[in-house]
C-alpha cells in the first residue's frame, strides 16, 4: 500500500519523513500542502493534523503526524519485518538512537529552526531579521556541535558505527546551515562533524529528496 504524505517537499519535517521512507524502500505519494497560502491551517487538513503543521501521513486507515513519530513508526515496522534496520539491534543500540534523536529534537532543531525563521522565512515575507537572536542561536549551536564533534571522534555515526534515524533526522536542518543559511563554518570547522555530514548527505535517499525539490 502506498503511503500518502501530506506536506511540502521544501520543508524540513516532510524531508525527514520522505528520506526515511526512501531509505526503507516504502512507496509513497507526496500530496503537496501550500504553506505560503496557509493550506495547513484549513479545516480539511486540521482533521489530519490538529496543530496545522506538516507532515501528516495516511497509511490505509492509519493516520499519524509529527515527523519523528512517523519515522520511528516506519523504522520499527521495517525492522520487525526483518528488512532495513535504522533503530539498532540491541537494547543499548536502540537507546543510543533514541538518545541522539532526543538531542536533535531538543538541542539542535530549536536553534536551527529559529535561524531558519529569522534568515529565510521572515525575509521572504518582507520582514527584517532579528540578527542578535541569530547570533545568540549560533553561539549556542557552536557549543552543541562541539559535543557532536567529540562524539563523532569516537564513532562514525551518532549512535554507533551504523547509519540510523539519529543521523537521518539531522539532514534537513544541517542542509540549511550548509546552504541558504550561510553557516557552513559551523560544520566545516569541525573535522568529524564535517566528515559525518559529507557521509550522510551523500546517501541516495537524501539525494532523491533533493531531486524532488526541483
Amino acid at each position: 500500500m502506498v503511503v500518502k504524505v501530506y506536506g511540502q517537499v521544501n520543508a524540513a519535517c516532510p524531508q525527514r519523513v520522505l528520506t526515511c521512507l526512501i531509505e526503507l524502500g516504502i512507496q509513497f505519494e507526496l500530496i503537496p500542502i501550500n504553506l505560503q497560502s496557509g493550506e495547513q491551517k484549513k479545516p480539511d487538513f486540521l482533521l489530519r493534523q490538529p496543530f496545522g503543521q506538516v507532515p501528516a501521513i495516511e497509511d490505509g486507515d492509519f493516520r499519524l503526524f509529527e515527523s519523528r513519530a512517523i519515522i520511528r513508526y516506519y523504522a520499527a515496522k521495517s525492522a520487525s519485518d526483518g528488512r532495513t534496520n535504522l533503530l539498532g539491534n540491541t537494547l543499548e543500540e536502540k537507546a543510543l538512537v533514541d538518545q541522539w534523536l532526543e538531542v536533535e529534537g531538543h538541542n539542535y532543531n530549536p536553534l536551527v529552526y529559529t535561524m531558519v525563521i529569522q534568515l529565510l522565512v521572515l525575509p521572504q515575507m518582507g520582514q527584517g531579521s532579528h540578527m542578535e537572536l541569530v547570533r545568540d542561536c549560533e553561539g549556542k549551536l557552536e557549543k552543541v556541535l562541539d559535543v557532536y564533534e567529540e562524539r563523532l571522534s569516537k564513532s562514525k555515526y551518532l549512535a554507533g558505527d551504523k547509519f540510523t534515524l539519529a543521523d537521518l533526522s539531522h539532514l534537513s536542518n544541517t542542509r540549511f546551515l550548509m546552504n541558504e543559511g550561510g553557516k557552513q563554518h559551523l560544520i566545516k570547522e569541525r573535522k568529524n562533524v564535517y566528515s559525518w555530514w559529507t557521509d550522510i548527505s551523500s546517501r541516495p535517499s537524501w539525494k532523491k529528496v533533493m531531486e524532488l525539490r526541483n
